[in-house]
């Protein structure tokens, strides 16, 4: 049987050989987990979409009303959003946001929503009366004020293609129909232009309004892309999907040729019915799932012939899944069912393990830079959120800083680099313990890295290679860690977890990264020296 090594495994072997010791700028010593990071600068790079930074706001609990939406704060502007969760957005330079669900939307009729005259009506998803006070107007100006693009799911389970051929006449038409005229008369003169829009959202589950089989939900998504593309063939077309090999290739099979893309959610830390979150190394074992998924949703798209033509769009995660005991069930009384869910907002939730789910999220999306084209953290605020809206203000969680860290810092091109990390193991479950994406400008001159050490309480010693060479020198950086791997942040103690900026210093290649944290390093490259 023959062997072959690769020059970077030689590379690698010879390192994880003969750097036994820990060693950093001062040349201490470690018997710590390693990682070895190769970058070739003559390797293609990909341009990714700043889509996969979007956001996601639903009709649950206290996310609208009270969390983006609220006339009668004080911090609240003339037209009842929330100054203190607009600016906070705006600093996160968020693309785009996904509304008005989630589940929520499978019993949604977006006429409920719009005009002077509102009735309230009663969410057959979520249980409690809405007042429809902020519907799709309101929806188009909050997304202006954050300087975001909107995205609408449309209803695929109670609703009907026409219901969703119609919102998009009112949304993008300037005066042709009733529905465009509808707009006009509620003041709205220009249309919306709203580019993206989704047929359903989890329509394949049993816990969804009108949920459908994958012979009905294809047929149904075929005549809905159909009618909406009457409308405005303009529109990018998004459905709902799973990593299920019938489902997704039924729905291709029947609906692709109309689709741009399809859609995929993950929440790793099930919380639905016990508010019992899991711990950091738990946490961790689920950095690598992600990936898993995606990939297998890209087989399935080349599988059904439409590689290259249909991209992927993960427009529903997070690391925790929402606390809502009681749905589906009558054994819970409604007020025992709504109480429970002011668990999502302890902020005691959103610790170290959190911020560092959510970087190795982000490096899986840039990875997969040529397939998936939108991301969307659910949701943006409360809940899960990154932002926690209260009477008093706000709280940035861990969280908020990682999306900052990425939104700010990365270049636009995502580098083909090689990364080996040792391993660690919890729970029957092997992940690396180091995680890197490198990002750089069109011409290969200026790097961004963004390095993150998985352990809970060891620092990860790394060395990076450049066209072959170790890297030297002092760069800036830019580093996310916490007093403990369970840190958090929250009313009575906002700054515990905050970027800390300053440089670190690479000799023969080597620096340090500290426990549980995420670092960012730029860095300038002249090329190889003869």
């Amino acid at each position: 049987m023959k062997f072959q090594l690769s020059l970077f495994t030689l590379i690698f072997l010879c390192f994880m050989i003969c750097f036994s010791g820990r060693a950093d700028g001062a040349g201490t010593t470690t018997d710590g987990p390693k990682a070895l990071i190769s970058i070739d600068t003559r390797r293609n790079c990909v341009e990714y979409s700043r889509m996969i930074f979007g956001q996601f706001i639903e009709h649950f609990h206290d996310q609208v009303y009270g969390g983006i939406f609220d006339p009668h704060s004080p911090l609240s502007d003339k037209d009842g959003f929330r100054r203190d969760v607009i600016e906070a957005l705006r600093e996160l330079h968020v693309p785009v946001v996904r509304w008005p669900g989630g589940c929520f939307v499978s019993a949604y009729h977006w006429m409920d929503g719009v005009g002077p005259e509102r009735k309230s009506t009663f969410d057959k998803a979520w249980r409690v009366e809405d007042s429809n006070r902020f519907g799709t107007d309101e929806f188009i100006a909050w997304c202006k004020k954050i300087g975001a693009e909107p995205y609408i799911c449309a209803n695929a389970g109670t609703g009907t293609p026409e219901e969703m051929s119609n919102w998009v006449e009112y949304c993008n038409l300037r005066d042709e129909g009733r529905y465009a005229e509808l707009r006009q008369s509620n003041g709205y003169a220009d249309p919306h232009h709203v580019k993206y829009w989704s047929i359903g959202n989890e329509n394949y589950g049993w816990w969804e309004m009108g949920g459908k089989t994958q012979e009905e939900f294809g047929a149904f998504a075929l005549e809905s892309a159909k009618m909406i593309r009457q409308v405005d063939p303009s529109v990018k077309l998004f459905a709902a999907s799973n990593y299920d090999l019938d489902w997704t290739l039924n729905l291709l099979r029947k609906a692709g040729e109309q689709l741009d893309y399809i859609s995929i959610h993950g929440y790793f830390d099930r919380l639905q019915s016990k508010n019992e979150p899991s711990d950091y190394l738990t946490c961790m074992t689920k950095t690598i799932i992600p990936e898993k998924q995606i990939v297998k949703t890209e087989q399935l798209i080349a599988l059904a012939g439409f590689e290259g033509k249909i991209h992927i769009a993960y427009d529903e995660w997070n690391q925790r899944g929402w606390h809502h005991p009681g749905v589906g069930r009558r054994d819970i009384p409604i007020e025992e069912m709504i109480r429970a869910r002011d668990k999502n907002n302890l902020n005691s939730t959103y610790t170290m393990a959190d911020a560092v789910f959510s970087a190795c999220f982000l490096n899986t999306c840039l990875r997969h830079a040529n397939t998936v084209k939108m991301a969307n953290m659910s949701p943006v605020v409360n809940t899960r959120g990154s932002l926690f809206a209260h009477k008093g203000g706000i709280v940035r969680r861990t969280t908020f800083h990682v999306l900052k860290m990425y939104a700010d810092l990365l270049a636009p091109f995502v580098v083909d680099a090689q990364v080996e990390s040792d391993s660690l193991t919890h729970q029957d479950s092997t992940f690396p313990v180091v995680d890197a994406v490198i990002t750089c400008d069109k011409e290969k001159k200026i790097f961004s890295m963004m390095l993150i050490n998985k352990h809970p309480n060891e620092e990860a010693a790394c060395t990076v290679f450049i066209d072959g060479k170790e890297l030297e020198g002092v760069y800036g950086a830019t580093i996310l860690s916490g007093d403990s791997p369970d840190a958090y942040n929250d009313v009575q103690n906002p700054n515990r977890v905050v970027p800390v900026a300053g440089q670190i210093a690479f000799k023969k290649g080597k620096v340090l990264l500290p426990a549980h944290s995420i670092t960012h390093c730029r860095l300038e490259y002249k090329g190889q020296k003869n």
